[in-house]
């Protein structure tokens, strides 16, 4: 089976938010891109190429036929999708441990499994 895992930050500090990253420790901050190297190493994840911040983004809506343009994203920055990357498993379960690896997972953010059609 192949999963999208789609990476929610939340309040994870991230490379994106220079305060929040300036608060962890070096030791922190090497252990994170660790976790995060290791789990583009594990067999059957395909990552996807790192994203720029939230507020970069540009969402579109078409209202009576005319296209309109926000800047930022549609959610709340809390909950705006930081990354991703595809998962071939054999299970949920699978998919469940591999996203339990995922430091903002555990950093204050979520991932959020789906099977892919």
């Amino acid at each position: 089976m192949n999963y999208l895992l789609l990476i929610h930050h939340g309040s994870a500090p991230t490379l994106d938010n220079p305060e929040e990253w300036a608060s962890l420790s070096e030791e922190e901050q090497r252990a994170i891109f660790a976790d995060y190297q290791a789990i583009t190493q594990t067999p059957g994840v395909t990552p996807g190429p790192r994203m720029q911040a939230p507020a970069m983004a540009t969402t579109v809506r078409v209202h009576d036929g005319r296209t309109i343009t926000t800047d930022g994203p549609y959610v709340e920055m809390k909950e705006a999708l930081g990354g991703y990357l595809f998962f071939e498993a054999d299970d949920l379960d699978a998919a469940i441990a591999l996203a339990a690896r995922i430091p903002a997972a555990r950093l204050g953010g979520g991932v959020e499994i789906r099977p892919l059609a």
